[in-house]
């Protein structure tokens, strides 16, 4: 596998193991945590499921890469998402047993409608982060493209089940920081450029502007100099980006970032998803432990997918 593979594979397994870390404890609270705080791949709890089980957010990480393996066609991608909610699709264990209200409804909609440009809820309390959670794949499919080209396709992606500019953008920041650590930056430079381009296309539009506050805590610059207790950890996007930027700052090695994420508590699973394919990018998948990759459920069936994106870009 070539270093682009390379780095693919330490993304999406970072990512799902961060996913599995978190499924036996979500929403669990953070108090909870501090007293019996996750150090190690555990089975069963909130869903009892088994050690090394992922969830929605891996599964959708998934669809997407199956999809793009055959090009850029966004009603495929959402077929596939589909696919994964009716019928089980890439699951751990041919179960779907966590899903979103957002997603489900967005879903339920193309299902009639069979047009991803328009099933996305675009109303302001639908920004959850069931589109962050699964738009790692997009850092590799549009590293080479323009600004204005890999926004787009962000946006339409995102905007299958969150249409909502708010959840584009945080989509959209993620995506840069991503492309930053697969360019070998540190965690410190990454942070400067993806606030850099993502200050660049806020000033390209008003309605963009407008979502600025809302990202005012990623925008200071001094995010890692926030405590833990004005960190939230709950469903909501903002928070979950937030969250993630946060544990990579002010952790220095996957492990330590990952367990973080999951023992901060609420939405553990998708918190530590996200930050774990940052986490992945930045430490490699050597610093993955074997011992949770060992546990990671169909983690050759993964591993197959990684090498046949890789092969597809």
């Amino acid at each position: 596998m070539d270093k682009l593979g390379q780095k693919i594979k330490a993304a999406i397994f970072g990512l799902a193991i961060g996913d599995a870390l978190g499924v036996p404890v979500e929403f669990k609270s953070r108090s909870y945590l501090e007293v019996n705080p996750v150090t190690d791949m555990i089975g069963y709890g909130t869903y009892m499921q088994a050690a090394g089980t992922w969830s929605d957010d891996s599964s959708l990480t998934f669809c997407l890469m199956q999809s793009l393996l055959m090009g850029y066609k966004l009603n495929e991608i959402a077929k596939l998402f589909v696919r994964w909610k009716n019928d089980a699709y890439w699951t751990a264990h041919d179960e779907r047993f966590d899903i979103g209200i957002t997603t489900a409804d967005a879903l339920n909609k193309f299902d009639k409608t069979k047009n991803a440009k328009t099933s996305g809820n675009t109303g302001e309390t639908s920004n959850g982060n069931g589109s962050l959670m699964r738009i790692m794949p997009l850092a590799f499919h549009t590293i080479n493209m323009s600004i204005d080209e890999r926004f787009r396709i962000i946006k339409e992606v995102s905007s299958i089940t969150h249409a909502h500019i708010r959840s584009v953008l945080a989509c959209y920041y993620y995506i840069e920081f991503a492309i930053a650590l697969i360019n070998d930056e540190n965690k410190y430079q990454a942070y400067k450029i993806a606030n850099a381009k993502f200050q660049d296309i806020l000033g390209t539009n008003d309605i963009y502007k407008k979502e600025k506050p809302h990202f005012y805590h990623i925008l200071s610059g001094d995010i890692a100099k926030l405590s833990i207790n004005e960190i939230e950890s709950s469903g909501y996007v903002i928070h979950s980006l937030e969250a993630s930027v946060w544990c990579l700052l002010n952790k220095n090695t996957y492990r330590e970032t990952v367990l973080q994420a999951v023992n901060l508590g609420s939405d553990t699973d998708t918190t530590a998803a996200i930050v774990g394919g940052l986490a992945g990018l930045l430490y490699g998948y050597k610093n993955i432990a074997d011992i949770w990759v060992d546990k990671l459920v169909r983690k050759d069936d993964i591993l197959n997918l990684c090498m046949a994106f890789a092969k597809s870009l």
